[in-house]
């Protein structure tokens, strides 16, 4: 008496057709991720200028103060206003985060965006600021981003520069 064996076989087609749908879904998540890097991007770059237009027009005035509310990408949990002149040092709550902000760190920047990684753009700077007095008891100076973050733009008549506090 003679076993046959099962034989179960694939055409080549069918092998080939498996392979381009594995490809097609490796490229559909590479797109997918890619546009949400580029969305995030895109969100800091908007919060960059607006806040940046925001502290030039109170900058310009004798003296006010104004809240204004940002968006930020979810991925980014602080945005820190740092002073890393090495006089100045860390202090407050936020010390633990100098070091590793200041590995962001580029020039002149006074912002850094935490967790590291969580943007394109690590830091930047931002113009008109007085970093002395935002820093003075906290360095860096953070403040955490639920569903955005509320910043208090202040300027006194007597003052150059414009100082910003957290908002209520």
């Amino acid at each position: 008496m003679i076993l046959k064996r099962g034989q179960v076989s694939l055409s080549f087609g069918m092998i080939f057709s498996i392979i381009l749908i594995v490809i097609f879904f490796a490229f559909a998540f590479y797109a997918i991720k890619t546009f949400f890097g580029i969305n995030n991007s895109a969100q800091v770059g908007q919060f960059i200028s607006d806040f940046q237009s925001d502290v030039d027009k109170i900058w310009r005035s004798s003296g006010g103060s104004q809240v204004n509310e940002y968006s930020l990408p979810s991925g980014v949990t602080k945005v820190c206003f740092v002073d890393f002149n090495p006089d100045i040092g860390k202090k407050g709550i936020n010390m633990n985060l100098y070091v590793e902000l200041s590995r962001i760190y580029q020039g002149s920047d006074n912002i850094v965006f935490y967790p590291m990684g969580s943007t394109e753009i690590g830091s930047t700077k931002i113009d008109n600021l007085n970093l002395a007095d935002i820093t003075l008891e906290e360095n860096p100076f953070c403040i955490n981003n639920a569903e955005g973050i509320k910043l208090n733009l202040i300027k006194e008549a007597s003052e150059a520069l414009v100082r910003v506090e957290r908002g209520n």
